[in-house]
C-alpha cells in the first residue's frame, strides 16, 4: 500500500485538469441520484455529507432531502432559534446554499447569512452560534455550512452544527442521514420548498456580520499585540478559500506584519499545485498542495495555509518547510499550557487515537490529563464547550483551544487562530514552531510518523469494520511485544471504526476514511525510518491477509 506519488505532484495544475464548472453546475441541477445505489445515498461521515454532482452523490436532490431532514430534526429537538448559514468557495457550494434557503424558508426557519454575501469560514459559523447562544436557555441557534473542506474542486459538501456550535454527534447525523434517504426513496414528495426569489425576499432571512464579530474577538484567544510588537513576518495562503477576506481584515485591524501571498478565488482552483495523486486538492497538510507557500518559506519568519473552509492549518517554517501536522500540535500544546495562566489546572489535552504518541509524552511532562478519542472533531465538542479540554487536535491539521480566560472559543477546528498561534509562538519564544518542536523532541524522543492512503470500496470498508469487531490475536509488532490492541477509544469508549496496535516504540492504526473512498494506515516509530517500514509492512499484511470469519458479511 505504498503511496504512488504522481510525477506531476507539486507542479502547477494544467488546463486539462480543471473541472468544467458549467457542466458541474448543470449536473447538480439535473442529476437524479438512485436511492438504491449505495454510492448515491446520503452518507454522513466524520464531517457531514460529501460527494460530487458528476458522480451522482451531491445533487440538488441530496440537499433538498438533507435540509428537509434538518428542519424535521430541529422541530423534534425543540431548536427554534436562528440558523447560521455559510458557504466556502467550491463551485457547488453556491447552488447548494440557494437550494438550502428554499427549503429553510418554506419551513419558516430564521436564517442568518453573511452581511456581505461573501464566504464564511467554518470556525466563524461556530463562533456565531456560540455567541448567540451564550446565556440563553431557549430559542437556541444552530448552523449549516456548505463545504467539502479540502476535497477536489468537483466536490460539494454540507455539514450541520447543533446549538453547541461543533460537528453533530453520530446519533444526530445518523437520524438526519436515515431521514434524508427515506425522503429520497419517496421521490422527495414530503420536501417543502419555495422559489429562490421568494426565499431571498422572505422576512425570515436576516444578515449577520460574521467577519467583524470573529475578527474583533481574536485578541481574546491569541496575543495579537505581541505579534504586532515583535514584527514577526507572517506569510498567508488561503488556498483560494473563505479565509481570504478574514486575513485581510486581521492585517488591517491589528497592523501585524503579514502578507497574503495569493488572493485568487477561482472555483476550478487552477492556481493550485497538484496533490500527491495528481489531483487538485486544497489540503494544507500536504507538501504537494502547499508547494507554492513552501517555496516562499525564506521570505517569512513563519507562514500558514488554510483549506477552503478554514478549519485546517498548515504551518510552514524556514527550517522545516511544511511542518508535519503532529509536530505542530506538539509545539502548540507545549506552548499553550505554559503561556495561558488563565486555564485551570484540570484543563486536559484532547487528541485522536491516530495522532502522534509524542503528544502523550508532552502531556505527561506537563502533568496534564490526556483524552484520546476516535477520529472526528465531534468527540471534542463537549470538552471544549465545558472547558475541560484546553486544547484539542487531530493529526489531519485541525485543532482548537480555549480563550485566555479559559472559556470556549470555538467548538470547531479553527485554522485561522492556529495560524496566528504559530506567529505568537515565534514572537514570544524567539524561534518558530519547528524549532520549538525540535527542542521538545530532543528531550522526549524523536519519532517518524506517516499516513498511507489507498482506495477503498464499500466492501473494503465493511471488511475493516469486521476486522475491528473481531481482531485476530496479535502478540508482536516489529520485534516488540504488543502492549494493546484497541478498537475503542480509551478516552470515551467510542469505536475507532478500525484497529490500533501498540508496542513500546511503535504503533499503527488502520481505519476507513469517513469523508473519502479511501482507507488509511497510520504508523509511528521511535526507532527510525527502517523500524517504521517494518511497522507499516506488518499493518499492510494484516489488512491484506484478513479473511472475515465464516458467516460474517463480506
Amino acid at each position: 500500500m505504498a503511496a504512488n506519488i504522481d510525477p506531476n505532484a507539486g507542479r502547477p495544475a494544467g488546463p486539462e485538469s480543471l473541472v468544467d464548472v458549467p457542466g458541474l453546475l448543470s449536473a447538480y441541477r439535473t442529476g437524479v441520484p438512485d436511492p438504491g445505489e449505495p454510492s448515491q445515498r446520503v452518507a454522513f461521515g466524520t464531517s457531514g455529507h460529501r460527494g460530487s454532482a458528476l458522480r451522482g452523490s451531491f445533487n440538488e436532490d441530496h440537499i433538498l432531502a438533507i435540509v428537509q431532514a434538518i428542519c424535521l430534526h430541529r422541530r423534534r429537538s425543540g431548536i427554534d432559534g436562528p440558523l447560521f448559514l455559510g458557504r466556502d468557495t467550491h463551485a457547488l457550494s453556491a447552488p447548494a446554499m440557494a437550494t438550502a434557503l428554499e427549503v429553510l424558508a418554506a419551513s419558516h426557519v430564521t436564517v442568518m447569512i453573511d452581511a456581505r454575501e461573501g464566504y464564511t469560514p467554518t470556525p466563524a459559523i461556530s463562533h456565531a452560534i456560540l455567541g448567540y447562544n451564550r446565556g440563553r436557555e431557549r430559542g437556541l441557534a444552530d448552523g449549516l455550512i456548505l463545504t467539502p473542506s479540502h476535497n477536489p474542486p468537483a466536490d460539494g459538501g454540507i455539514k450541520y452544527n447543533p446549538p453547541h456550535g461543533g460537528p453533530a454527534d453520530p446519533a444526530t447525523t445518523g437520524w438526519i442521514e436515515r431521514t434524508a434517504n427515506l425522503l429520497l426513496s419517496m421521490g422527495l414528495r414530503d420536501v417543502r420548498r419555495i422559489p429562490y426569489e421568494r426565499a431571498r425576499n422572505s422576512s425570515d432571512l436576516r444578515r449577520h456580520d460574521f467577519r467583524s464579530a470573529f475578527v474583533a474577538d481574536l485578541p481574546n484567544v491569541v496575543d495579537l499585540e505581541a505579534i504586532r510588537r515583535s514584527g514577526v513576518r507572517l506569510g498567508i495562503d488561503p488556498l483560494g478559500g473563505a479565509s481570504l477576506d478574514y486575513w485581510a481584515a486581521i492585517i488591517d485591524r491589528y497592523g501585524i506584519a503579514a502578507k497574503i501571498v495569493d488572493e485568487s478565488v477561482d472555483p476550478t482552483f487552477g492556481f493550485m499545485t497538484r496533490d500527491w495523486d495528481g489531483q487538485i486538492r486544497m489540503d494544507c497538510s500536504s507538501p504537494y498542495a502547499m508547494a507554492r507557500l513552501v517555496g516562499l518559506r525564506d521570505t517569512f519568519d513563519v507562514a500558514v495555509g488554510n483549506d477552503p473552509d478554514a478549519d485546517r492549518h498548515g504551518i510552514v517554517t524556514r527550517s522545516d518547510g511544511l511542518m508535519n501536522p503532529n509536530h505542530f500540535l506538539v509545539a502548540a500544546i507545549a506552548f499553550l499550557f505554559t503561556h495561558r495562566p488563565g486555564w485551570g489546572p484540570s484543563s486536559a489535552i484532547g487528541k485522536t487515537m491516530v495522532s502522534s504518541a509524542v503528544i502523550d509524552r508532552v502531556a505527561a511532562k506537563l502533568g496534564r490529563r490526556l483524552i484520546e478519542t476516535p477520529v472526528g472533531f465531534r468527540w471534542f465538542v463537549e470538552g471544549l464547550l465545558g472547558a475541560s479540554l484546553g486544547f484539542a487536535g487531530e493529526e489531519s491539521a485541525g485543532a482548537a483551544f480555549l480563550r485566555f480566560d479559559g472559556s470556549v472559543w470555538t467548538t470547531e477546528k479553527d485554522g485561522i487562530s492556529l495560524g496566528l498561534l504559530a506567529a505568537e509562538i515565534t514572537a514570544k519564544t524567539g524561534r518558530d514552531p519547528g524549532g520549538l518542536f525540535r527542542e521538545l523532541a530532543s528531550d522526549l524522543g524523536a519519532s517518524v510518523y506517516e499516513r498511507l492512503d489507498a482506495p477503498a470500496t464499500a466492501a473494503d470498508k465493511a471488511r475493516l469494520a469486521i476486522l475491528a469487531a473481531r481482531p485476530p490475536a496479535i502478540v508482536e509488532l516489529a520485534g516488540e511485544p504488543v502492549l494493546a490492541v484497541d478498537a475503542v477509544a480509551p478516552g470515551n469508549g467510542a469505536p475507532l471504526g478500525g484497529l490500533r496496535v501498540r508496542a513500546k516504540n511503535g504503533w499503527f492504526a488502520v481505519r476507513p476514511s469517513g469523508t473519502e473512498p479511501l482507507y488509511k494506515i497510520y504508523a509511528e516509530s521511535f526507532q527510525g525510518p527502517e523500524h517504521l517500514r517494518r511497522v507499516q509492512a506488518e499493518a499492510q499484511a494484516l489488512v491484506a491477509g484478513f479473511d472475515p470469519p465464516q458467516g460474517a458479511p463480506r
